[in-house]
């Protein structure tokens, strides 16, 4: 179950047909990510299915963040969450330390009822809705991200060695003596690849070899220990402004596994040799012993790069001739992309720079320089290179697979592109080239931002799986991650199976819980989470049906943890940028239209780099038609069209913090608001449309009044019965109940 906000909801079905739409009425009982079986009852006005929900099947523990209040007697926590539709009651000592309107976390003792709101006690105080940080710990609960590591994770960590051991160095290469580097960002605190490039002649040809050297993780962390199994858990780092959750413990992460400069460091090495046209010639792995010989950071780079005659230059002589051995391959592997019509759209990033308080101090565009894209190039090729050599070895592992548009989006994207007028399409199985060439042709036209945003859209997300469909966007047959596993779980599985190919042995994912093993934990994880394999066993190499069943129960994990993290990060940040934004509530500001809905526009500062709402009742005192084809609205009167990229002028109206909304309404030149329609809507005597949808479900006794909800509180709070229920004698049912059904 997806509950909704505005009260209704839709279950997400197991197999994968379209959401069913769930009314606010059938959603008293249910809260968001309840498991349900439902029945489809008819078929909505926009064509949708519509249900009724027959049955709760599981009930996760799921606990509510949200702020304590008191309203009329009754202590009462609304959800932070406003998917949760409903308040919940805390019974008088079930507050524990907490006081009025700080943040808390709830459990919940009585679910929530036809006729009963769910009743829960207070098992964490967070603080204040205001503390430094607050955005932070609401998140990492509200997504339900392993924010503290087990005592026995922490115990194994604090056993490992301070520094590389002389047994450690066995049967690996010593390359201490080649200066590999570190090129991250100004504020990156861990270090998990080095690279190094020099001339290399391939036949007789030009060519380069390039090393890329990934921290061995894998050396500390065994599968099936109690490191491995919270980093399973965690799946990934999330990362927040100023704060970052790691997938391992601190003694991993910024000491053994980060390469930092000048100290004896273990790894797992790609070495390459890459021609001039940016093919990879040849490659090898093997484990190794690296020093790192200097930490640049992408500035520094993009410096010496620009000028090597500048004091950046000066500063780093004995690197400099390295750096440009990377500058050339990067060239030569960067036209190769280009050769292959991989899609590279050009996306403005923002970074938060915050104050010691916490607070947003300003947002700023993150820039990319040639040293960015440098180090990018690096690691795709290290990536590509892991994939093919897992491939040909015929083992089991996890791709990182991006597929092409579905059809319905293959569809949606043709007939924008006809109705804007671009003389370019997609075929019926359309290639990256056809996004590139698209992409390209249209570049220097007024609504590029727009076709390319379109472009964009349209693709599906990558996944971690052990079925290799290949990389849509980056045009590759097999691709993978192997560059970070420091803080990508997939990442410390390819290196896993890389070095099992390597030594001639194979390894296997437990995938099967036996009990008295160290690995039972993981296992019973792995094994949960996929019922049947979707592959065959022999698709991915030698593998049998348990082993299948743990690889894609480990890609689904790690694809839904990404988005896990994603979806926590992306929560902080509107966050964040609501608070900023309730400091400029009623300033104006130029903005360009960054999506459409039916519902209004979005609209993205140019300032501030802030998203929000011009919601279409704020357009002006006309109706306005959604065009899909086209992505814009419409009016009917006027014919003033609002599309993505448009350019308009708005003026803050409203920050709402908990629904992490910020809204807009235009002002015109002459910085006058743009008068909106519901005041010319309203005819003499006539509710407005959404007031007569209330009256009807206030008649249909779906929705009740403030008060009424908080006196069934209080009576359940004071142990009396609820209006409605019947009482032990029989009596007392609810009027409405035989005429509802």
């Amino acid at each position: 179950m997806q509950g909704h906000r505005d009260g209704h909801g839709f279950v997400i079905r197991d197999d994968g047909e379209p959401d069913i739409f769930i009314p606010p009425n059938e959603m008293r009982a249910v809260l968001h990510k309840d498991r349900v079986r439902v029945r489809i009852v008819r078929q909505d006005r926009r064509g949708r299915p519509e249900g009724r929900v027959v049955e709760i099947v599981e009930r996760p523990p799921q606990p509510i963040i949200g702020r304590l209040l008191q309203e009329s007697g009754v202590w009462l926590v609304a959800p932070e969450d406003k998917r949760y539709g409903q308040d919940v009651l805390i019974p008088k000592g079930a507050t524990g330390a907490a006081a009025t309107g700080q943040v808390v976390v709830v459990e919940l003792t009585e679910p929530p009822a036809l006729f009963g709101q769910p009743v829960g006690r207070v098992v964490e105080v967070l603080g204040e809705v205001d503390d430094p940080g607050m955005e932070v710990e609401i998140a990492v609960r509200k997504y339900g991200v392993p924010h503290e590591f087990s005592e026995d994770c922490l115990a194994l960590a604090k056993a490992l060695p301070d520094k590389v051991r002389a047994q450690d160095k066995r049967r690996r290469v010593d390359l201490t003596d080649i200066p590999l580097v570190t090129i991250d960002g100004d504020d990156a605190r861990d270090f998990d690849d080095a690279v190094y490039c020099e001339p290399a002649k391939i036949g007789r040809t030009k060519g380069w070899r390039l090393l890329v050297a990934i921290a061995d993780v894998s050396h500390y962390v065994e599968t099936g220990n109690a490191i491995d199994v919270d980093a399973y858990d965690r799946a990934t780092s999330v990362y927040f402004p100023r704060r970052v959750i790691p997938m391992l413990p601190e003694k991993l992460s910024n000491g053994l596994c980060s390469l930092n400069p000048h100290v004896e460091r273990l790894c797992m090495v790609c070495d390459m040799l890459v021609t001039a046209k940016g093919e990879v010639q040849a490659y090898q792995f093997y484990p190794a012993v690296m020093l790192s010989h200097a930490r640049f950071t992408y500035n520094e780079v993009a410096a010496v790069l620009a000028n090597t005659r500048g004091p950046e230059a000066v500063k780093y002589q004995e690197r400099v001739q390295d750096l440009l051995n990377l500058h050339d391959v990067y060239r030569a592997l960067l036209a190769a992309r280009q050769a292959r019509g991989a899609v590279d759209f050009e996306t403005t990033e923002t970074q938060i720079v915050c104050d010691d308080n916490g607070r947003i101090d300003k947002i700023v565009p993150r820039v990319r320089t040639e040293a960015h894209r440098l180090i990018e190039e690096a690691m795709l090729a290290a990536n590509v290179c892991s994939a093919d050599f897992i491939e040909q070895a015929g083992r089991p592992a996890l791709y990182r697979v991006h597929e092409g548009p579905t059809p319905e989006k293959q569809e949606i994207l043709r007939s924008y592109l006809k109705a804007m007028g671009v003389g370019m399409t997609i075929g019926d199985e359309p290639q990256p080239q056809d996004f590139q060439a698209i992409a390209e042709a249209t570049k220097d036209r007024p609504d590029a931002q727009q076709i390319h945003t379109m472009l964009l859209r349209s693709m599906q997300q990558a996944i971690y799986t052990p079925i290799n469909s290949g990389h849509f966007g980056l045009a590759f047959e097999a691709y993978t991650h192997f560059t970070s596993p420091i803080r990508r779980y997939p990442d410390l599985l390819v290196h896993r199976v890389i070095k099992s190919i390597l030594t001639g042995t194979k390894y296997m994912l437990p995938a099967l819980p036996t009990p008295g093993e160290a690995q039972f934990k993981l296992a019973k994880r792995l094994a949960s989470r996929v019922a049947e394999p979707a592959i065959k066993p022999g698709r991915a190499g030698t593998a049998s049906v348990r082993e299948t069943q743990a690889w894609e129960a480990a890609g689904l994990h790690c694809s839904a943890n990404e988005r896990r993290a994603d979806e926590a990060s992306r929560d902080v940040e509107a966050w964040l940028k609501c608070q900023y934004m309730r400091e400029h509530l009623g300033e104006e500001y130029s903005g360009m239209v960054s999506a459409v809905t039916s519902f209004g526009i979005f609209v993205t500062l140019d300032a501030l780099y802030v998203e929000g709402l011009v919601h279409i009742t704020e357009l002006g005192g006309e109706y306005f038609k959604f065009d899909e084809a086209r992505q814009e609205l419409r009016g009917e009167r006027t014919g003033i069209r609002y599309g993505i990229g448009a350019r308009v002028r708005v003026q803050v109206s409203r920050v709402d913090l908990d629904g992490r909304k910020i809204d807009f309404r235009l002002v015109d030149e002459a910085g006058e608001v743009v008068p909106g329609r519901l005041a010319k809507a309203r005819e003499p005597g006539k509710p407005l449309p959404h007031e007569k949808a209330r009256e009807q479900r206030m008649a249909d006794g779906r929705e009740f009044d403030r008060a009424t909800a908080l006196r069934r509180g209080k009576d359940k709070a004071q142990g009396k019965p609820a209006a409605g229920k019947k009482t032990g004698n029989g009596k007392g049912g609810h009027k409405g109940r035989k005429s509802r059904g």
